[in-house]
């Protein structure tokens, strides 16, 4: 699937979407989002996918946030509003919550939605030229309880905040030392890197992964609102898969195991 704006591209299990408008830092129209999340399905029913990395195009941006050209025509009335956070919400949470590994591969400006969308995915690794802004109080934009949630989880309040506040940009150092960021590579080293990552992952055992990402998603859950029973059945698919047997054959012949998912 592919369009003019965004493209996506399936190499060695591991799905690659790419942010396609340089000319404007790869600011995401309604249209973008809503074919963001189209991909993520498909990417999420293909079996032989194990891992997605979002990218944008261009070398100078990650995703720079909503396209603010696009505001008279989507985001000018409250109606309008309610729709747009409405539906662009739905596309965050699936990021958040998909079954597979995310990665968000920042190289350049990660800004406002860029931001919130990196934070949905489960590993961020930004080039050293990589910067990072919520400059929401600078616009007088409204962000969701969602959005700062994710943020706080990933930072803490405190930091969370001044970053909030004062609308500052920081550096990809600045990144990697609270946190929001996990990896951080010279700049001409990022397309490799994070390539050698995903397909490290692709190769390791997607029902353990899958269990441990589901279990991750609900200790962050508020405990009365966990699924305990799922979380002990998801531990229980992975013992009672041919890929567990698979994985201790491949230990005690000591070769490389091949996982299939099941």
């Amino acid at each position: 699937m592919t369009n003019s704006k965004m493209i996506l591209e399936i190499k060695e299990g591991v799905g690659y979407i790419t942010f396609n408008n340089p000319e404007k830092h790869n600011a995401v129209s309604l249209e973008m989002w809503e074919t963001l999340g189209e991909m993520m399905l498909q990417l999420e029913r293909d079996n032989n996918v194990r891992v997605v990395v979002l990218k944008g195009a261009g070398g100078k941006s990650f995703v720079s946030g909503a396209d603010i050209s696009k505001f008279d025509k989507d985001r000018s009335s409250k109606e309008q509003i309610l729709n747009y956070n409405k539906r662009t919400g739905k596309i965050y949470h699936r990021i958040e919550t998909f079954p597979k590994p995310t990665i968000a591969m920042i190289d350049g400006y990660c800004i406002g939605g860029g931001l919130n969308l990196a934070v949905c995915c489960d590993i961020r690794i930004c080039s050293e030229k990589s910067q990072f802004a919520m400059p929401a109080a600078k616009l007088s934009l409204g962000y969701p309880l969602s959005s700062i949630k994710r943020l706080f989880d990933t930072m803490g309040p405190g930091i969370s905040k001044h970053f909030m506040f004062t609308a500052d940009r920081i550096s990809s150092t600045e990144a990697l030392n609270c946190g929001l960021v996990q990896k951080l590579v010279k700049n001409e080293d990022l397309e490799d890197f994070v390539k050698d990552y995903a397909e490290k992952i692709s190769i390791n055992a997607p029902l353990t992964i899958k269990a441990m990402k589901q279990i991750g998603i609900e200790i962050l859950k508020n405990p009365e609102d966990r699924d305990l029973e799922l979380c002990e059945q998801l531990v229980s698919d992975c013992f009672d898969s041919e890929d567990y047997k698979e994985g201790r054959k491949a230990f005690m012949e000591k070769r490389k195991p091949s996982f299939q998912g099941f």
